[in-house]
Formats: structure tokens, C-alpha cells, sequence
């Protein structure tokens, strides 16, 4: 055994058991979900700041699509949390926030030193929708093919 792969399985066998935790799971899919849970609640609790927020970023009619955010952004992620059709909320949330990305974060159009920071935020939504791929990819290779 190479002196990197005995490295590894050392450093691997003590962290397996606590990562591999199905609590360290739900907790990692919690803290996708968060942001999505906090704006969901929040608009659902302040609706006339979530018609603000649309008019703010021109979508029109605002309050239809206030309530279909809302809805999007809870209901994927109790799909998410609880299993239930858990890649289809994923995929869900990462559609949702690919085209709020591109809605919100227009870096592009910007000066600095507000560019900055944008893009910033716009790199790290990528990040997120990378971390709901993952877990549309996991949660479908967990499921056996129907025959």
C-alpha cells in the first residue's frame, strides 16, 4: 500500500462513522435547504415585501409570482428533507435557483463595487445548484431501476 493510501484509510476510518451519520445527512440537506426555508417563511409571513422584492426584480404580475416562490421554496424543500420525492424537490430548487440567479444577480450590468459582490453571489448559487444536482444524483442512484 502506497504510504498516500494508507493516509487515507486511517484518516477515512476515523471520520466514517461520524460523517456517514444519518443525522450528518439531514443536517447537510438542512443547511441546502435553509435559505429556501427562511425566504419561503418570511415571505409567507411579510407577503406585501415579497410583491416589493418581485417588482423590484420586474416580475409582473407580482403577486402570482410571490405565491409560486413561496410555494417553490417550501414545498421542494420538505421534499427534500423528508425524502419524499427528495430528487425532484432538488432538481426543483436547482431550476429555481438557476433562473432567480440570472433574475438577481446580473454582475454583468453592474459598476464596482457592486459587481463585485454580485458576482460573488452569483458564483455561489452556482455552488448550490451543484450541491442539489448532487443530491438529485445520490437520491436517484439510491433507487433501484424499475426492470
Amino acid at each position: 500500500m502506497k504510504p498516500r493510501n494508507a493516509i487515507n484509510t486511517k484518516l477515512s476510518a476515523i471520520v466514517r462513522p461520524v460523517l456517514t451519520a444519518p443525522i450528518v445527512r439531514w443536517i447537510a440537506l438542512f443547511g441546502l435547504c435553509a435559505a429556501y426555508l427562511q425566504g419561503g417563511l418570511n415571505k409567507a409571513i411579510d407577503f406585501p415585501s415579497a410583491i416589493a422584492e418581485m417588482n423590484h426584480f420586474g416580475l409582473s404580475p407580482a403577486a402570482p409570482f410571490a405565491i409560486a416562490t413561496i410555494v417553490m421554496e417550501l414545498v421542494a424543500s420538505v421534499l427534500i428533507l423528508t425524502g419524499f420525492y427528495r430528487w425532484i424537490g432538488a432538481l426543483a430548487l436547482a431550476g429555481f435557483t438557476l433562473l432567480a440567479t440570472f433574475v438577481a444577480l446580473r454582475f454583468w450590468e453592474m459598476q464596482p463595487p457592486a459587481r463585485f459582490m454580485a458576482a460573488n453571489s452569483f458564483f455561489e448559487h452556482l455552488g448550490l445548484i451543484g450541491g442539489f444536482l448532487l443530491v438529485a444524483w445520490h437520491d436517484l442512484n439510491q433507487r433501484e431501476m424499475p426492470s
